[in-house]
């Protein structure tokens, strides 16, 4: 039996030496060698039970601190990173090309800069006078904020270790990096993935908060391997049209924060505008009555948004298979609200056209949406307009029945504040001050009641 053989392991560091001393040689600690079992060569070859270091447990009652957060100076931009900036975090943000992802990092890093903090902007597909330039455009032109344009990772993180790490690292974009231990062109699927690993150990072990920007699909899914999100701790998406003025980020995944909260913009000459009151931009003028409109409090984490939803039925005399078009809502769920409206109140859409629009480009999946989209959809087929102050939520069960949803309180102080006098609500929700509620148990006595059969 082959003999096992000792050896000594460095507590500080963690290096392996085969006879003992009084100093490691790789860290200069001194009386940090301390000896541990060994195992032959054929056991370490063929499991991986020995030949192993010991790993240290901890019970979840162990007292930790909350990581410290640094403010980008752009608080809708803390809200969805849930308070800030965590030092030794690794965010990713996707978006569609020319929807502002870099202008955003810009406006964060010449902020962070402004404040004192090291910050290091290198990117990958505009050289460093096409950033310069555009910062200028926005006014930030003075803010000490270090560019590069470059697009190896050896030679990033070999700058990067010859001083002190920077407080802030934005990489743009991280499927122009490649890295040489790899054989590939960058943004390949290897390329992606190493040089990811490489610029997260970098702020990992040097304390530096990394911002990688990356590209997306057809579809909005960020481009690369599907491991890219699990490597880093927080995913955001840049969501909007670039015809729209409006832009809103949200948090597909985040291990320092919530994922249910949003951040909205608005696009200008400066720049990307915070927008404190996202409802100003989903509600149109509402100082006519029209039919087949209705507004729908929506809850985005903790930040009711109020948006108008839109329907038109139109009649077919033809005979012909009608259309039913959605924009910005589950089609899947249109179909179940249409059901239910034919199966359990009697109104018929199976002549008519359908066609659902969430205003300004919204997208909503909260299933409260339901009520108000049945009342319009009620709306638009008896042409009768619902009141222009009133809003109206709460989910349909295929029974008819309609369910209560949460943060009722919320959605009606947000609707009050906006000056809606009128709530159309799930009985369980109780008056609110300033606002007015009717409750309705089923989905056919809130048609009855627009229909004026009630």
């Amino acid at each position: 039996m082959a003999k096992a053989k000792r050896r000594y392991v460095c507590q500080e560091c963690g290096s392996v030496a085969t006879r003992w001393q009084g100093q490691c040689d790789d860290c200069g600690a001194w009386n940090s060698l301390v000896e541990e079992a060994g195992a032959t060569i054929f056991e370490m070859k063929h499991h991986l039970q020995v030949g192993g270091r010991d790993v240290a447990f901890s019970g979840l009652d162990s007292d930790i601190a909350l990581p410290p957060r640094a403010s980008t100076g752009i608080s809708e931009f803390d809200r969805a990173l849930g308070g800030g900036l965590v030092p030794g975090s690794a965010t990713l943000l996707g978006g569609d090309p020319g929807i502002g992802k870099s202008t955003l990092l810009l406006q964060a890093a010449a902020n962070l800069a402004r404040r004192g903090l090291a910050v290091a902007y290198i990117s990958g597909e505009e050289a460093v006078d096409q950033v310069r330039l555009r910062a200028r455009r926005l006014g930030m032109g003075d803010a000490p904020v270090q560019l590069a344009s470059a697009t190896s990772v050896r030679d990033i993180l070999t700058t990067l270790g010859t001083g002190a790490p920077p407080a802030l690292l934005v990489i743009d974009s991280i499927q122009t990096m490649h890295s040489d231990q790899i054989e590939g062109a960058p943004g390949t699927v290897s390329q992606v993935r190493a040089s990811a690993q490489e610029l997260i150990r970098f702020a990992k072990e040097r304390g530096s908060a990394l911002m990688l920007v990356g590209h997306v699909t057809k579809d909005g899914s960020i481009a690369g391997p599907r491991v890219l999100e699990h490597m880093v701790d927080t995913v955001l998406a840049f969501e909007g049209e670039r015809s729209h003025q409006y832009r809103i980020l949200r948090a597909n995944k985040n291990r320092f924060g919530g994922t249910d909260e949003i951040g909205v913009f608005a696009m200008a000459e400066e720049g990307l505008c915070e927008v404190g009151n996202p409802s100003a931009l989903f509600l149109t003028d509402r100082a006519e009555q029209v039919t087949g409109a209705t507004v729908f409090p929506a809850l985005e984490g903790t930040r009711p948004v109020l948006v108008e939803i839109q329907a038109l039925t139109v009649r077919l005399s033809s005979g012909a298979t009608p259309r039913r078009a959605v924009v910005g809502w589950d089609s899947g769920r249109l179909a179940m609200i249409l059901a239910v409206l034919e199966a359990r109140c009697g109104l018929s859409f199976s002549t008519a056209e359908v066609y659902l629009n969430i205003a300004g480009g919204y997208r909503i999946s909260d299933p409260a949406a339901d009520m108000a989209v049945a009342a319009a959809l009620v709306s638009a087929l008896a042409e009768k307009p619902l009141p222009s102050d009133a809003v109206l939520f709460g989910e349909v069960a295929l029974s008819g029945e309609i369910r209560p949803v949460a943060h009722a309180a919320l959605r009606l102080k947000e609707a009050e504040k906006l000056g809606f006098a009128k709530a159309l609500v799930p009985p369980s929700v109780a008056d609110a001050k300033g606002i007015s509620t009717k409750n309705f148990r089923t989905l056919a006595n809130l048609v009855d009641h627009i229909l004026g059969r009630d």
